[in-house]
């Protein structure tokens, strides 16, 4: 096996990550965003001497005369309708408690969740004794956020079969700010895999399930071996994630698609050299603005 190893002051110094003469609204804690006093505070924003000054370092948004600032890099903050992928940390009182990469940990009610075959009932006492054998610690699921608590809690839900335990796959996380916000976060790529882009962070890349049984409710997994073609896609779409994170890309299905289009010309293991990730992702960026995406 070939190791690649080189010294910290050979290895490129990337490009700009900026195009463009106009850094816009970004801001830095303490920098004065506006001496108007007509507009109100919002997040991230803070008065001093009559001045509105930034608390964090972000971008500048206005909505008629509120401003706040929106940070590049934090927590997830969830929204209703969010489609987020969480990982099962503890099972409570009629509930499990989900790690969504949010502040604080989210809850899945038991009366959340579609029961296998699909009946629809109360939840009994034998559901509750159930709960360990539909998801147990450690597992992998992928949700939608039905409430946030007065908190910043989020109450999750599993009622639609595209929700519910995840199987084989990868799973690669980013900064919930990259994941571009979209009708559908669940793609079937025609390179033969599905791609779930969590508003977390999260992302799910795995192969493409032609039949998805009903009667599980989406409780069980295939466990069946993953093909060694398989394996490789999936291994160049999470080194394609990982490439346009690097370089600050929004994440959505067009530029993952043309991301993995222009990494074919290189093996699976050089997406990780960042001279062949600034080549990758200058190439995909050039493209996008030439379709104007």
């Amino acid at each position: 096996m070939s190791v690649d190893i080189r010294l910290a002051s050979s290895r490129p110094a990337g490009a700009d990550l900026y195009h463009g003469e106009n850094p816009g609204n970004i801001v830095t804690p303490g920098d004065i965003i506006t001496a108007d006093t007509g507009f109100m505070r919002g997040h991230g924003t803070y008065m001093d001497d009559e001045c509105l000054h930034a608390s964090v370092a972000g971008t500048v948004e206005r909505v008629n005369k509120l401003i706040s600032v929106r940070p590049l890099k934090t927590r997830y903050n969830g929204e209703i309708g969010d489609v987020v992928i969480g990982r099962i940390r503890e099972l409570a009182q009629k509930r499990w408690k989900v790690e969504t990469h949010s502040r604080m940990d989210s809850v899945l009610m038991l009366s959340s969740v579609n029961l296998p075959g699909g009946e629809l009932r109360r939840r009994s006492e034998e559901d509750e004794k159930m709960m360990r054998h539909y998801l147990k610690e450690g597992d992998l699921i992928s949700a939608e956020v039905q409430n946030v608590m007065s908190d910043g809690c989020l109450s999750l839900h599993t009622r639609s079969l595209k929700y519910g335990k995840l199987g084989q796959g990868s799973l690669v996380c980013v900064s919930p700010s990259l994941v571009l916000r979209r009708k559908t976060h669940f793609h079937n790529l025609p390179i033969g895999a599905s791609i779930i882009l969590g508003n977390n962070g999260y992302i799910w890349i795995s192969p493409t399930v032609q039949d998805k049984s009903e009667e599980s409710g989406g409780y069980e997994t295939n466990l069946q071996p993953v093909s060694k073609s398989d394996r490789e896609v999936i291994a160049r779409l999470r080194n394609c994630v990982l490439a346009l994170a690097e370089c600050k890309m929004l994440l959505f299905d067009t530029c993952i698609i043309y991301t993995y289009e222009a990494s074919l010309k290189y093996p699976v293991k050089d997406l990780l050299k960042p001279e062949v990730v600034v080549e990758v992702v200058d190439l995909v960026r050039q493209r996008l603005e030439l379709e104007g995406s």
